[in-house]
């Protein structure tokens, strides 16, 4: 199963709480449905607008705003487009 296709988990550090996220979601529709304020502009990893830090886990970035270098740290994410490599993915909200 590609990364694409596979479920995670979205870790709220703040407050805990997890969600989801299925094949066909991003963590920011989810998120947002959710109603947890979260910014997002471009929806397609172009402007930072939604660029969280990443406290555990491994993103698979998909977005064009960071550089490769900013993508091999892993330390922050677009909650737009980009997924996550592991089961469980914690980012500082």
């Amino acid at each position: 199963m590609s990364e694409a296709e596979r479920s995670f988990k979205v870790r709220l550090a703040k407050s805990g709480k997890e969600f989801d996220i299925g094949p066909d979601d991003t963590i920011a529709e989810v998120l947002i449905d959710a109603g947890v304020p979260l910014k997002v502009s471009c929806e397609q990893g172009i402007c930072g607008t939604c660029l969280t830090p990443v406290l555990e886990g491994t993103p698979d970035h998909r977005d064009m705003f960071l550089n490769d270098e900013e993508h091999a740290a892993n330390d922050w994410m677009t909650l737009c487009c980009s997924r996550s490599r592991t089961d469980v993915i914690v980012i500082d909200l």
